[in-house]
């Protein structure tokens, strides 16, 4: 399509157009309006001016028509108020998936810690209780590296200092006294019989719970909780019947455990204290765990004596340092798994630490048994998975509340 092209005439046939002296401003340049096609800025049909001879048109400064810069085109459309309040939807879920994804991470890692404690302790205090046999004065230094760890984070501000009186130590003194205890028959029992059969017999945990909430606190059992107590009950008297380690003072001083520590869990909802007064579960174990070695030092002195000694442990053939290094291992490890299983109970449903609870007693089973190479009859193993189980179960039916009549 070949474009139309109009001429104008002479400009001096019209005295209108007549040309200005442009010598003030040699730089200009000419305007020339030539194109082919269609030119949708200006008009329908393209105009070309090819007969003026090198002479320039402008508009002077005192034009009395204003000169505006060119800025960009207006937008057509602004966003409505819902674009703008689904962008930020959308841009605050994914910043919601990126934080959810960084809090699994972070208590995927706490669990593993948990458990890879729970094991280096069980095995490092094993060795240790093999070779020196004296558990009040193990679980007083485990409870002294505590106390020395609990001290650095106060003094450095790790962790808050606790401000607290009287009244609340009176309140802590019987959990402390019960964790005392929950932890000395526990090396007790790892002191007389191996560590896969002292966790079997922990398993029993939740039978004292039940039995103890519903003697003190009147918190009667649904009959699903009943029922999961069954296999509990039941995989530990299979286990201990084919135990090759089993003898009576392992196994009553591991029940005895069971016993002191569900205690301490009823106690801790029987003697409550202020909610103005209250602390979170890092430092009221941090403050029992100082209780804890004052209650049992001067004990573990007078009845087993000053046995962790350089001197004594020579005298008795002992390699001083393995020994010292492996009970300070323990102990950091003991401690340090306490810590950390507090640390995702504030993260966590106490149902969802129960389960994780449940597990880290099988992979402590599991790698005390490769480890220390405990022989394993088939029908102990299954007594000993019938009680885990059962406490797997525990921990789903305690969830189920019993339905209330309506009145």
């Amino acid at each position: 399509m070949q474009s139309a092209a109009f001429s104008l005439p002479s400009p001096s046939s019209h005295p209108y157009l007549k040309p200005r002296n442009f010598a003030s401003n040699p730089t200009f340049y000419p305007i020339r309006g030539v194109s082919k096609g269609r030119d949708f800025s200006d008009s329908t049909n393209a105009i070309s001016i090819p007969s003026f001879p090198k002479r320039s048109w402008s508009l002077s400064s005192s034009s009395p028509l204003p000169l505006r810069a060119w800025t960009s085109a207006p937008s057509l459309s602004k966003p409505s108020p819902l674009h703008l309040r689904a962008t930020a939807a959308e841009n605050a879920g994914e910043a919601g998936k990126s934080g959810s994804l960084l809090k699994t991470l972070e208590l995927g890692l706490l669990f593993g810690l948990w458990y890879i404690f729970n094991i280096y302790f069980n095995i490092y205090n094993k060795q240790v209780l093999n070779a020196f046999h004296y558990p009040i004065t193990v679980t007083a230094i485990q409870f002294a590296v505590g106390t020395i760890l609990v001290t650095i984070m106060w003094t450095f501000n790790l962790y808050k200092r606790p401000k607290i009186n009287g009244a609340q130590l009176a309140a802590i003194l019987p959990l402390a006294v019960v964790h005392t205890l929950g932890n000395l028959f526990t090396n007790m029992s790892l002191g007389k019989v191996a560590v896969s059969f002292t966790h079997t017999i922990k398993a029993m945990e939740p039978f004292f719970s039940v039995v103890l909430s519903a003697m003190f606190l009147g918190e009667l059992p649904t009959l699903w909780v009943v029922a999961s107590l069954v296999p509990i009950v039941g995989g530990v008297a299979l286990a201990s019947v084919t135990e090759a380690s089993f003898n009576w003072a392992g196994f009553w001083t591991a029940m005895a455990s069971n016993l002191t520590n569900q205690s301490r869990n009823v106690l801790s909802k029987k003697v409550m204290v202020n909610k103005e007064e209250s602390m979170d579960n890092i430092t009221l174990f941090s403050i029992i765990t100082i209780m804890s070695l004052i209650l049992l030092a001067p004990v573990a002195i007078f009845t087993e004596g000053v046995k962790f000694t350089p001197a004594y442990l020579q005298s008795a053939g002992l390699n001083v340092k393995e020994v010292v290094v492996r009970s300070l291992l323990a102990a950091l490890c003991f401690h340090a798994y306490q810590q950390v299983s507090y640390m995702i109970l504030q993260r966590v449903s106490p149902v969802t630490h129960s389960v994780g609870n449940c597990v880290k007693r099988v992979v402590v089973i599991v790698s005390s048994v490769l480890f220390f190479k405990t022989p394993v009859s088939p029908i102990n193993s299954l007594g000993t998975g019938i009680a885990l189980a059962g406490v797997f179960l525990y921990s789903r039916v305690k969830r189920i509340k019993p339905k209330t009549k309506a009145a």
